[in-house]
């Protein structure tokens, strides 16, 4: 008798513990911890495509502190007044975004719903299984309105973020997993003040000429001030801008695949060359404390006429040229990467992109706001009033808002036109980018303080394939 009313008792507990248990999940549902369900079976629904057709949902958008941020926040009263979807943003400065981002996708709760991602990082999350692909939502009509338009991006930029998930098979085939906000190619910003007091009548466009002219330079402004900017941390960062475009453009290689394996080639004949040749510009013309600069250094030493030419993203010669913005304001001009052979001229490229979680239970709801805030209304109108640049529709490039606002930079539409067509991403996607590129960073900087070039590829080359040698 005592054994069937213990019985009793355990089942009764189990119940109500059962039941508390659910009523908690429903809480965190409805309060969108775990990013709720649909409010609506998309599969139910007839007709045509609806901006209303969620309306009372609620979404939740991880953001990187970033003036595409900006123009996104400056408009979400629109857009959840177009939809009638509650938009809950949380924006974080970049230093930290990436780690809390992983962080979050890596619970598989569904929150975020959209995120802010560079295409780098989707080679991280697809086969993770973090990200969600697009083709499918693009594909039907009821989910993408017809003002969305595929092929007004420009086709470069929009297959940064293709990628059919094998390591070391280049970007642009396979599944879409994000949407570009805006992007930027590297190329020689500089000050025309610099040039013209220095007596320098033509902007250098070989790498032995931009070494040449950068050393010429040297103390053009007082003390302090020097010829080439380029960033020198220890980080990804350091590679992808100016070193990758002229890694590439030298006819050097990062990866190859060989029987099925990932192989580095690092310390080839031509990795060695350029990797000589840009260490012998940093010491002859860069700053002396190279090894701390970050892209917000760079930036900011040429609007503040410390630096004359910079080696990096060609955004800089706008930001810079803004009236009030930098000391240097008005002074500056773009032109395209030095050449370092005889060919094609092109560029490595950055994108920051909108992408969804994989976990996500308002799909349908997020894929409105990605299609809203990377569609041609909003590209555009980010273009002529914030600072969305560059704009990765080519109806925003050509509207003559836009065009109004670069026409005072020297070679800024000439360069864009040289560019588009041949900028890409020209690292080999891998799981391991991130880990790899930052022990090229840490070699670079071992090259420029005296190191021999080919021995400290030979081991930076040896210690990637360790480390590539389980993923493929």
């Amino acid at each position: 008798m005592k054994k069937r009313l213990f019985l009793i008792f355990i089942i009764a507990l189990i119940t109500v513990l059962s039941a508390c248990s659910s009523g908690n999940n429903e809480a965190r549902t409805e309060s969108g911890e775990s990013g709720g369900t649909e409010e609506a079976d998309l599969d139910e629904l007839d007709g045509e495509f609806d901006w209303k057709r969620f309306e009372g949902s609620e979404i939740n958008v991880a953001l990187n502190d970033h003036p595409y941020t900006d123009a996104i926040l400056e408009r979400l009263p629109e857009f959840e007044e177009k939809t009638g979807i509650t938009v809950n943003d949380s924006v974080t400065p970049e230093e930290n975004y990436f780690d809390k981002l992983s962080t979050n996708l890596n619970a598989g709760n569904g929150n975020p719903d959209v995120f802010m991602t560079g295409a780098y990082q989707i080679w991280e999350y697809a086969p993770s299984g973090y990200i969600q692909s697009l083709d499918e939502f693009i594909e039907d009509e009821r989910r993408t309105g017809e003002e969305f338009d595929q092929e007004d991006y420009f086709e470069g930029v929009l297959n940064a973020n293709r990628w059919d998930g094998a390591p070391g098979n280049p970007v642009g085939e396979g599944d879409l997993w994000a949407l570009p906000l805006g992007f930027e190619y590297n190329a020689l910003s500089y000050n025309k003040r610099a040039l013209e007091e220095a007596g320098i009548d033509e902007v250098p466009e070989t790498l032995d000429e931009l070494i040449e002219v950068g050393e010429q330079l040297n103390g053009w402004n007082g003390e302090g001030s020097y010829g080439i900017g380029v960033r020198g941390t220890r980080s990804w960062a350091t590679i992808h801008p100016g070193f990758m475009t002229s890694f590439a453009n030298h006819g050097a290689e990062d990866f190859v695949v060989e029987d099925d394996q990932l192989k580095p080639q690092l310390n080839s004949p031509e990795a060695v060359e350029i990797t000589d040749k840009f260490a012998q510009m940093i010491r002859t013309a860069g700053p002396s404390d190279w090894t701390n600069y970050t892209w917000y250094q760079v930036s900011s030493d040429l609007g503040a006429g410390k630096a004359a030419i910079t080696y990096d993203a060609n955004t800089f010669s706008f930001f810079n040229n803004q009236e009030g913005a930098t000391a240097e304001a008005g002074n500056m001009a773009l032109a395209p990467p030095p050449k370092t052979k005889d060919g094609e001229l092109g560029s490595n490229m950055w994108v920051w992109s909108l992408a969804m979680n994989s976990t996500s239970e308002k799909k349908d709801a997020a894929w409105l706001f990605m299609q809203y805030f990377s569609g041609k209304e909003h590209t555009k109108w980010g273009a002529e009033n914030m600072d969305v640049i560059e704009p990765v529709r080519q109806s925003a490039y050509e509207s003559d808002g836009y065009q109004n606002r670069i026409a005072d930079i020297d070679g800024y539409k000439e360069t864009f036109e040289t560019m588009i067509d041949n900028a890409t991403i020209e690292f080999t996607p891998q799981p391991q980018f991130f880990n790899a590129t930052t022990e090229w960073a840490e070699a670079l900087q071992d090259i420029v303080n005296g190191d021999d070039t080919q021995e400290r590829l030979d081991e930076l080359n040896d210690s990637i394939e360790n480390r590539v040698s389980r993923i493929r």
